[in-house]
């Protein structure tokens, strides 16, 4: 199946390429914008919920004036084709984009001072340098640079033109650049470290014989094919972004700030679609490096709002990315001056076989009753720098919702000399991984069975041993009401209780008298290493618990706030939950933050293999019983019939 166009325009349907053409250009002549002028980030600006009828057509943009150093907010009606709202917001720095990934390495390289940090390390050819901009964090320590939009330049070099370059990395050398103006406003140099000696490729075509590290290897040729076969075709249906699976109905959504995005999630039951989740996204991706070398110190990236993930979409393919009948979504972003990009392939849908959904042997009768789970899988993959993230939807037969966060690519290296560093590991001669954490900060806006819900949470905790209790082996569970956004700030998972968080509807009921329900299960309770009052902490303050809860506003959407490019910190959930709103039986939002400890092993040299994070939204009183009674037998368990007395042919 092949990427379909739209057949209609729904409210939530992401921007098409005409859509951004005509908000660029409407912008440019109402506004007289010139070429100084970039567009950062362009998104639809969502509806209201329940907005009736068909609501205006909007798109929110982000803009950079580079030579007056402002950025800007504005909205758009493509209804009425004119600009309805502009702003200018004072301090803030817009994202690093494309352009100034681009612009940065070619001014980096013209600069006589880092020429001559490069030949100091012996490299004459500075066309195999690669140079990465890294956000430089809140660098108030900068004070000759007041009102500037900074980048920390890190280089990199190859042996030749398809060499891995971060099997080489500049230890010791950082450049400040204005990315407004392109300046050079230090170069930074601590030291020659010698460059590591052996490359780092992973692709067979360019490993060397005896350059390389790990030393090469034959590729295996005795892996026997795999084949995944829908001869009757999938079982969803696709109408535009609208999506039916099953009992599931949704709708994709994308941006270029968050990328993947689902809308109006709901099951089919009891003759009804009924909602879980109004909006479901990533609202902030965290990278915390752990080592204090002089390179690496600075080393905190907002992958999200420093850059913007849906910008670095991968095009999947068929056959390595996704396997079976699978649906494409194509992507359109946009580029600095405003025209649409179009991003190929940039969501994946399909079908997978999940093993068993649920299975009983009465050991009496010796009949066995199995059937087989299968989950809708909904991907992407962002590029974004030296890793790769992908990011994983899957909806269950039984109602349950997973979302896991898939980290490979390629580690951030440092060079050394003697002893490894102790907050790294080395992974090749003089070449070294700084220890580092990933964090992933979902924002779900929940409507289980309906816009007004309440969060508990619950653990599981001993009884007293008495008479009631003699052996001492009872327990029982414990609900706590999270009634404000003071009392749910902050929460900590608590895998020794059980601990887990039950989103409940205090106005519907099931078969047996209590609400309906789903509870958020964590699997993740990493905490960031950096204590409070560090700049880490004041600027990452959501990693530091891993539930938050708030009532809906649409204008809080970042768990970092919306420009968290060089700001000093304390923004979003944290300024969020100051109003303290009650956040019992009202329309809330549920920030669940989860995350990855990468301790470096020499095994993530040259490709880092998978690692995957993430969590579970599982049905708990939503239904009556199991939902995936009425799954049929697997056509082998039917075809075993009359031969054993069970459904398994085995």
């Amino acid at each position: 199946m092949t990427s379909t166009a739209v057949r209609h325009r729904h409210p939530l349907e992401p921007l098409t390429a005409d859509e951004i053409r005509l908000a660029a250009t409407l912008l440019k002549s109402r506004r007289g914008l010139t070429p100084d002028t970039r567009f950062v980030m362009m998104a639809l600006k969502e509806p209201p919920k329940g907005a009736p009828g068909a609501p205006p057509r909007e798109v929110f943009v982000v803009l950079r004036d580079r030579r007056h150093r402002r950025t800007y907010e504005a909205v758009v009606s493509l209804t009425a084709e004119d600009v309805t709202s502009w702003r200018a917001l004072p301090g803030a720095r817009t994202a690093v984009t494309e352009e100034d990934f681009a612009q940065c390495d070619a001014a980096v390289r013209a600069d006589g001072r880092w020429q001559d940090a490069m030949r100091r390390r012996g490299v004459t050819d500075f066309s195999l340098a690669m140079v990465d901009a890294w956000p430089t964090g809140h660098p108030g320590h900068h004070t000759d640079w007041p009102g500037r939009r900074l980048a920390y330049a890190l280089t990199f070099v190859r042996a030749h033109p398809r060499d891995n370059g971060y099997a080489r990395p500049v230890e010791n050398l950082v450049v400040l650049v204005d990315l407004d103006s392109l300046e050079i406003l230090d170069v930074l140099d601590r030291g020659v470290v010698p460059l590591p000696s052996l490359s780092g490729n992973y692709d067979p075509d360019e490993r060397g014989d005896d350059d390389n590290w790990p030393p090469a290897v034959e590729e295996r040729t005795d892996l026997k094919p795999i084949e995944i076969t829908q001869p009757q075709g999938p079982s969803f249906d696709v109408d535009g972004y609208a999506v039916r699976w099953q009992k599931w109905r949704l709708r994709l959504g994308f941006t270029v700030r968050e990328g993947l995005v689902l809308h109006q999630v709901g099951y089919q039951d009891q003759g009804r679609v009924r909602p879980i989740l109004h909006r479901a996204s990533l609202a902030e991706m965290y990278t915390p490096y752990g080592d204090a070398g002089f390179t690496h110190r600075l080393k905190n990236a907002f992958d999200e709002g420093e850059y913007g993930a849906g910008f670095m979409v991968n095009a999947l393919e068929r056959g390595c990315d996704c396997l079976g009948e699978i649906h494409y979504f194509d992507a359109v972003a946009h580029d600095q001056d405003g025209e649409p990009v179009t991003l190929p392939h940039a969501i994946c849908l399909h079908e997978e076989d999940m093993n068993i959904a649920w299975k009983h042997t009465d050991f009496r009768t010796g009949r066995v009753v199995t059937r087989r789970q299968r989950r809708l899988v909904i991907s992407s993959f962002a590029v974004l720098g030296n890793y790769q993230y992908g990011y994983f939807w899957y909806l269950y037969l039984d109602g349950t919702i997973a979302f896991e966060v898939k980290l490979t690519g390629m580690i951030s290296t440092g060079a050394y000399t003697g002893t490894c560093p102790p907050s790294g590991t080395a992974v090749a001669p003089g070449l070294y991984g700084p220890h580092h954490q990933h964090f992933f900060s979902m924002r779900l806006d929940m409507a289980v069975d309906g816009p007004h819900n309440s969060v508990y949470e619950v653990d599981s905790v001993p009884l007293p041993v008495d008479d009631h209790n003699p052996y001492g082996n009872a327990w029982r569970t414990e609900p706590r009401l999270l009634a404000s956004e003071t009392q749910a700030q902050q929460r900590l998972a608590h895998p020794a209780t059980g601990r887990h968080w039950n989103i409940v509807n205090p106005h519907r009921r099931n078969g047996l008298g209590e609400p309906t329900a789903y509870q958020l299960v964590p699997s993740s309770g990493l905490l960031p290493m950096q204590p409070a009052g560090t700049p880490a902490w004041h600027r990452a303050r959501f990693c530091y618990g891993h539930l938050w809860v708030t009532a809906h506003d649409p204008a809080q959407m970042y768990a970092a706030g919306d420009y968290p490019n060089q700001h000093p910190g304390d923004a979003g959930l944290p300024a969020y939950v100051q109003a303290d709103r009650p956040t019992a039986d009202a329309d809330i939002v549920l920030w669940h933050t989860f995350g990855e400890h990468h301790v470096v092993r020499p095994e993530d040299w040259p490709a880092m293999p998978v690692v995957a994070t993430g969590f579970t939204l599982r049905p708990n009183g939503f239904f009556d019983g199991n939902p995936a009674l009425d799954l049929p037998a697997p056509n082998a368990c039917h075809a075993a019939k009359g031969t054993q007395h069970h459904d398994d042919p085995h």
